[in-house]
């Protein structure tokens, strides 16, 4: 048979209440509080022994059980108070004392120019526009000496062939006149 794991009493901030849960594990109240985030860690979340808040929760593992910190005229009086403001109410001149002179409201700054923008915008356009041109006009050199080069290559290979061929036909004629001047050589 399975042990029954022993129930711990967890507490935590739920607005104007406690949230309590009964859980095995601080991992299980998070989990049944819907958080995300180790709350324990953070020091929002806390163990509870006092048998007076323990009881209910015990009574309902698992479930949470939001019980109120203290009555509504408690709580309404644990809030900060509000700061005293001037109040215009149906043309008279009604305010409420306030014990602090309001200060006047700073005049508004001036727009900040744009001047120095634009002076860089219109830099920037004649940079790009100076240099655009210049690669353009590299452009057009580039093309020229292409053709210039392909105009090249193409002479040198019609003279480096007619100069081969005059090679070869030269050697043959070497080779035919070595060949009969051996044989002259050797018939003497």
């Amino acid at each position: 048979m399975a042990r029954a794991q022993k129930l711990k009493v967890y507490r935590t901030v739920a607005g104007f209440n406690d949230a309590y849960v009964a859980a095995p594990s601080q991992k299980a109240a998070l989990e049944a509080w819907g958080s995300e985030r180790d709350l324990f860690a953070r020091g929002i979340a806390e163990l509870v022994t006092d048998p007076a808040l323990t009881a209910e929760p015990l009574a309902s593992p698992g479930v949470v059980v939001k019980l109120s910190r203290g009555t509504t005229a408690e709580q309404i009086k644990a809030m900060p108070a509000p700061e005293p403001r001037t109040t215009h109410r149906g043309g008279s001149d009604h305010t409420e004392a306030s014990e602090q002179p309001r200060k006047p409201k700073p005049a508004p700054k001036p727009k900040p120019s744009s001047a120095k923008l634009e002076a860089a915008e219109t830099a920037l356009e004649t940079v790009t526009a100076d240099y655009a041109g210049r690669m353009k006009a590299l452009a057009s050199r580039e093309a020229k000496l292409a053709r210039e080069r392909r105009n090249l290559e193409t002479r040198q290979h019609g003279e480096v062939g007619a100069a081969e061929a005059a090679v070869i036909g030269a050697r043959q004629a070497y080779d035919g006149a070595l060949r009969q001047w051996r044989k002259s050589k050797n018939n003497s």
